[in-house]
């Protein structure tokens, strides 16, 4: 069966600062605040300790949400994951095909409309688009904001997740332009609460995803 995301999506992007006890913690509050996806990113951890924190956060999940790892198909694979994020110079999605199989998810990373074109062409599952708003895990990099989003729904059909500097009062903008979801890191692990943090964003989330999907009547007037 081909793998899909759950709609609209709310993903929490780890951070690589955190304890690995308390990123466990963290994101088991988070899920269940309504966190559909998690990608797991320590690009520095070997791949034994990353398979580790894999299970461990795979456990504490408890199949509440799905589980990327970000460009380690084999951890992925290993652990029994939901599939892999690809950077933009990452892994082939070919090759990542080749290591999960059909079932898995397999999402890539695209700052532009050509390369979110061509990763549909090469069989990606969704897209995650950024950088939408200037954000402090890419200080210095100009955000290329929601027309990006635009563009890249107009020209792919696939399920897109905006990044970057995404904040409640920003995210309906998102979804209006074509995102079906959103991807936070601080604004969900450094809150004070993340399943509280979580369930904020993801009720307006929701709600711009019904609007979009069922967008109200207008009338026409009497003439």
């Amino acid at each position: 069966m081909p793998a899909s995301l759950p709609t609209p999506c709310l993903c929490l992007v780890t951070d690589a600062a955190l304890a690995h006890d308390e990123l466990v913690e963290r994101v088991s509050n988070a899920v269940e605040g309504g966190v559909d996806l998690v990608q797991l990113r320590y690009k520095s951890l070997p791949g034994g300790q990353l398979l580790d924190l894999t299970s461990s956060v795979l456990e504490a999940m408890g199949g509440r949400a799905k589980l990327v790892v970000n460009e380690r198909a084999d951890v992925a694979l290993a652990a029994g994951a939901h599939g892999v994020q690809l950077g933009e110079e990452g892994l082939p999605v070919a090759a990542a095909r080749r290591i999960l199989g059909e079932g898995l998810l397999i999402g890539r990373s695209v700052h532009s409309t050509e390369v979110a074109v061509q990763a549909e062409l090469d069989g990606s599952d969704f897209l995650v688009v950024g950088t939408m708003y200037a954000s402090r895990s890419h200080i210095g990099e100009l955000p290329a904001g929601p027309g990006l989003m635009w563009e890249i729904s107009s020209k792919c059909h696939l399920p897109l997740i905006g990044i970057g500097g995404v904040v409640p009062e920003n995210t309906a903008e998102l979804i209006e332009a074509g995102a079906s979801g959103v991807a936070v890191i601080t604004n969900i692990l450094a809150a004070e609460d993340p399943r509280t943090a979580a369930e904020r964003l993801k009720e307006i989330l929701v709600a711009s995803w019904n609007t979009r999907m069922n967008p109200p009547d207008v009338g026409t007037g009497d003439g």
